[in-house]
């Protein structure tokens, strides 16, 4: 997944499996077609991209306060709103948005995981002993 577009589309279809299993799952959300569940992909990416940043950035000391538990229900309120602005798509209201935000959330853990990149090494490069190569580097 090197490329950005096909990059973006597996997160695309990722956030539609997330959506689609909130709705099985969670009374009170629910979608019409799945044309509406693709609006509401690219209205939560839109969210998720440009208005959750400022909200984070604003809410920093409730989030700090409550030990990250204000994180939840910020994604709350913005599943919450793409239930508002989506006709055909139904959240009817904090609860059912609290649930379905934290399902989206686990489908994205998940899968993000299972399909990260087998070539990364999760660790970083090793250094050779002694600094390495009589480059100017202190080890502290």
């Amino acid at each position: 997944m090197k490329h950005p577009l096909v990059n973006l589309l597996v997160r695309w279809v990722i956030l539609a499996l997330g959506v689609a299993l909130a709705a099985e799952f969670v009374t009170g959300i629910g979608y019409d077609t799945p044309g509406t569940l693709f609006t509401v992909v690219v209205l939560l990416s839109f969210l998720n991209a440009i208005l959750r940043p400022v909200l984070l950035l604003f809410t920093l000391p409730f989030i700090v306060l409550t030990l990250g538990l204000g994180v939840m229900i910020i994604n709350a309120v913005l599943f919450y709103v793409a239930g508002q602005l989506v006709h055909g798509f139904t959240v009817t209201g904090f609860w059912p948005a609290l649930g379905g935000s934290l399902i989206v959330s686990l489908t994205n853990l998940v899968m993000t995981r299972l399909l990260r990149d087998k070539d990364r090494d999760p660790r970083p490069p090793r250094r050779p002993p002694g600094g390495g190569g009589g480059h100017d580097v202190i080890d502290i």
